[in-house]
């Protein structure tokens, strides 16, 4: 009988202990001191939807994922998708009843020619 009541005791010291309702204000200086130098961001976030000049490189796409990327731009009646040696994916493709070879790199930029 004695062993639950040091233990609800204690939770209540514990709790009380812990449930500090004073507000001590903003902590002074930075938790983490500030680069002098500018940062390069992680990753490229430009708007390359404007560009036209495909950029061969290791492409991580899926075939779903290209057609989808052409997909996006308007065009219609998607072909094969094919992969060539650069990394760029190609397939026919329509666009207000125009067809061409339609392409993307690996940054995502679709091109027709």
């Amino acid at each position: 009988m004695i062993k639950p009541i040091f233990a609800l005791a204690a939770a209540a010291a514990l709790l009380a202990a812990c449930g500090n309702s004073e507000n001590t204000g903003p902590v002074d200086g930075p938790a983490v001191a500030g680069s002098e130098t500018p940062r390069n961001d992680a990753i490229d976030t430009t708007d390359t939807s404007q560009q036209s000049t495909l950029t061969p490189g290791a492409n991580s796409f899926t075939e779903a994922q290209a057609r989808e990327a052409i997909a996006k731009q308007g065009y219609t009646s998607i072909g094969t998708l094919t992969q060539d040696q650069s990394g760029i994916w190609s397939a026919p493709a329509t666009m207000a009843g125009t067809q061409s070879t339609v392409s993307v790199d690996y940054k995502g930029v679709v091109t027709a020619q």
